[in-house]
């Protein structure tokens, strides 16, 4: 008898240590995403890949403050700038997927390196990150030079036709954003300029003011605060609509180039891998950001608008300018 007592309290306590172990097992389960939408628990370091004050970096700063408002932990922006992003956009890449770091980037800028031979990243855009949710739009608008004897597109165009290859445009830079949309202009307009690289959008713009260059396609807040000096002329802009910021400027497309539409976009990225629900809670937030009044209006004084998106919109608008510019690179004749 006391050999069958001793097997049955056994049978017993094996029985209470595996109901133990389920309990304990389904109890980590339960807690997974409890323990993943507790997130953010520590501050978030947000990486713009440029310097400080510029369109990226001032969206950037703006979602930051008003995450920190809304969820309680700092957003701390960190400056990486370098090699047109690269340098940010790669330390993001090779970041943990803990939703701690995150990129802020300029997707067009990102988009438009994937697709240059000569600008390689060092990492897979269509695998490295995952898409959070877009940031803003800016607009570029075509500028010329005061002097120059045209005072609108089709002006412009008729210039441009009687004179192939004899006008010139400046950029921010070989395979920028800027750069890219004068070669996508060209090919939509059937048109030839020659391509003046700078160190980026100031010196471009001044010498474009000096008279040096005949126009350039820049981001319009660039442009925007010289319009009244009477040393440029703002004759369109790119994006798809008009910009509050000079609603009287018409676009593009309503001037007579079907279907053309280039705006800077930035937005949010992290590390292929993040957890699902913490990408979800981001986006979701930065949507409400988005559908803010006063939020809104800030971007509007920028020349910005503030646009948001899901996940799955953000990886297909992120696909969209990647083929986008692959087209128009593969289509240009570089020297």
């Amino acid at each position: 008898m006391a050999a069958t007592k001793t097997t049955a309290t056994g049978s017993t306590a094996t029985r209470r240590t595996v109901l133990k172990t389920l309990a304990g097992v389904t109890g980590m389960l339960a807690m997974g995403p409890a323990f993943s939408q507790s997130w953010p628990a520590k501050p978030v370091r947000v990486v713009v890949p440029y310097p400080p004050g510029g369109a990226t970096d001032i969206t950037a700063r703006l979602y930051a403050q008003l995450l920190q408002q809304k969820l309680g932990q700092t957003f701390l922006i960190d400056n990486k700038a370098g090699a047109g992003g690269e340098i940010g956009a790669e330390l993001v890449s090779k970041s943990p997927a803990d939703g701690y770091t995150v990129l802020f980037g300029a997707i067009g800028s990102l988009a438009i390196h994937a697709s240059l031979p000569e600008k390689k990243s060092p990492y897979n855009l269509a695998t490295a990150f995952t898409g959070v949710s877009m940031g803003s739009s800016v607009p570029l608008a075509i500028a010329v030079r005061a002097t120059l004897p045209v005072n609108s597109l089709a002006e412009l165009l008729a210039l441009l036709k009687s004179k192939p290859g004899s006008l010139s445009f400046g950029s921010a830079g070989d395979g920028s954003t800027q750069h890219l949309t004068g070669e996508y202009f060209q090919q939509a307009t059937g048109t030839r300029l020659v391509h003046v690289p700078y160190k980026g959008s100031g010196p471009a713009v001044n010498d474009l003011m000096g008279g040096q260059i005949d126009l350039v396609f820049e981001t319009l807040p660039a442009l925007a605060a010289q319009v009244g000096g009477g040393r440029l002329k703002i004759l369109a802009v790119t994006s798809s609509s008009r910009s509050p910021l000079l609603p009287q400027i018409a676009t593009l497309d309503e001037l007579g180039v079907k279907g053309f539409s280039v705006s800077t976009l930035y937005g949010v990225l992290a590390p292929r891998g993040t957890p699902k629900d913490v990408i979800d809670k981001l986006s979701m937030e930065m949507q409400a950001i988005g559908r803010t009044p006063s939020a809104m209006a800030t971007m509007q004084k920028q020349g910005a608008e503030l646009k948001t998106s899901t996940p799955e919109e953000t990886d297909a608008l992120i696909k969209g300018e990647v083929e986008k510019w692959a087209r128009v690179i593969k289509s240009t004749t570089r020297t």
